[in-house]
């Protein structure tokens, strides 16, 4: 045996010493880093995509070992408090809600905070944690995120780390889930497996999903499990796990008028009842008469309210600021184009592409959320994440690279007023735009850089 674990190190001493070395910046990054420290920020995310980058070129069919790695990785977040994001503080927030039987879409923070007998333990820290914005306004987060945080908040009992710990464990395991059923949807394309790695080991889902807790990574559990179902001709049973992807984040139901082809009319009819039954199911313990307008209200500022690294609408409000245009008036008619674009273009690949098949569905799913996040004038750098998975999956690379450039939108983070660099961002979006044309246009299938095998 020892000879074996020597002969082991020594074949492999280079992939274990970047994960080593990996180890060490992921735990200065999770408990030595404000996010203010922009500098650091970007060296240490840097260092860690191209330490990724490395292992996998490194030991891309020995999946035992990038698996473990992976984990690891996880681990090494167990105990922090995340760092780049304040979401957690309004999770546990809605988790004490939830498990008290308060309906968190029908009471506000701001209001809540004042009275004398509120049941949430560490109001005062929680609320101060959230931040203003979120303190105004009603919970945007769907049913089975809300049944997360409260599971995180009856486990977690009155500590936050303790809550904490539950989310991070949980999102950690929808990692582990994904890995597993990703494996298996690239076996049934007949593609190496390893390009699953991708996905596991991007810095990008490690920091902001177990860093930061935000839960893209168990939304992409269940769509993940429901691909691999269709991928088996379950679709019945697909419509489940598709349903509670929803039920997490409602991104997927951008999706939803894809399906019509790839099952055609009759099947696609009993698929939709079934999505729609299970996501109705998930939502009636939180109905109420003014839940739908609080909901819609709430999801409706995404659109009409808030910027963070847009790509084409910075272009349009710079245009408009040119000719005197207000930004406060260019967002909100932006706003209202945006969701008919992109209705617009999904209704284009329902009934314009060949969806029948799988891998062809998937790409159409990628080419409508890319758009979308092209057009949106919000994109969180957790939001690629679904592009990275959608990637993986099919032929295209241009997210992973995305994954690694989207950190310059960071610069944000480094300043009170959460000031924009437009420098910064043309930088993100040119490189993203230049690789996707690439992939798009070369005649060989793309990749000298990020190759499928």
């Amino acid at each position: 045996m020892p000879n074996k674990l020597t002969t082991y190190l020594k074949l492999h001493k280079v992939p274990i010493a970047l994960a080593l070395l990996s180890i060490i910046f992921y735990y200065t990054f999770a408990y030595h880093l404000v996010r203010t420290d922009f500098i650091k920020l970007i060296s240490l995310f840097l260092a860690l995509f191209f330490l990724c980058l490395r292992i996998i070129q490194f030991e891309k069919w020995n999946l035992k070992f990038l698996l473990v790695i992976g984990i690891l990785f996880r681990l090494v977040f167990l105990m922090a408090e995340p760092n780049l994001s304040q979401d957690f503080y309004r999770f546990i927030w809605d988790g004490h809600l939830v498990a008290n039987f308060i309906n968190p879409y029908l009471e506000v923070p701001d209001i809540l905070i004042n009275q004398n007998d509120l049941i949430i333990p560490n109001a005062q820290e929680l609320y101060n944690g959230m931040g203003e914005l979120s303190g105004k306004h009603y919970s945007n987060y769907p049913p089975l995120n809300q049944v997360i945080f409260a599971l995180a908040a009856l486990f977690g009992g009155k500590s936050i780390m303790g809550s904490v710990l539950v989310m991070r464990s949980l999102i950690i395991l929808g990692d582990i889930g994904i890995f597993y059923f990703g494996r298996k949807v690239l076996k049934h394309f007949n593609r190496p497996q390893h390009l699953i790695y991708w996905y596991f080991l991007n810095p990008l889902v490690l920091i902001e999903l177990t860093g930061n807790l935000h839960f893209e990574g168990v939304m992409l559990f269940f769509f993940v499990w429901a691909i691999y179902l269709l991928s088996q001709k379950k679709w019945m049973l697909a419509a489940v796990p598709y349903a509670l992807s929803i039920a997490v984040k409602l991104v997927p139901l951008l999706f939803l008028p894809l399906f019509l082809k790839h099952l055609g009319l009759k099947k696609s009819l009993v698929f939709y009842l079934l999505v729609s039954a299970i996501c109705l199911i998930c939502f009636i313990p939180f109905y109420s008469p003014d839940f739908l307008g609080n909901y819609s209200q709430t999801i409706g500022l995404w659109f009409s309210n808030f910027e963070f690294n847009a790509g084409i609408y910075n272009v349009i409000k710079q245009i408009a600021i040119a000719f005197d245009g207000k930004p406060w008036e260019i967002i909100k008619v932006y706003g209202k184009i945006v969701p008919l674009l992109t209705v617009l273009a999904v209704l284009g690949l329902t009934f314009l592409r060949q969806n029948q098949r799988l891998g062809t569905l998937l790409t159409s799913m990628l080419c409508v959320l890319t758009l979308y996040y092209f057009l949106s004038s919000t994109v969180h750098p957790w939001y690629i994440i679904f592009l990275v998975l959608l990637g993986v999956l099919t032929e295209y690379r241009f997210a992973v690279l995305w994954s690694a450039v989207v950190v310059l939108s960071y610069f944000a983070y480094s300043n009170p007023a959460f000031t924009e660099n437009l420098w910064l961002l043309s930088i993100e979006y040119i490189a993203v735009f230049g690789f996707l044309a690439y992939e798009i246009f070369n005649s060989k299938g793309q990749k000298p850089i990020f190759r499928k095998k």
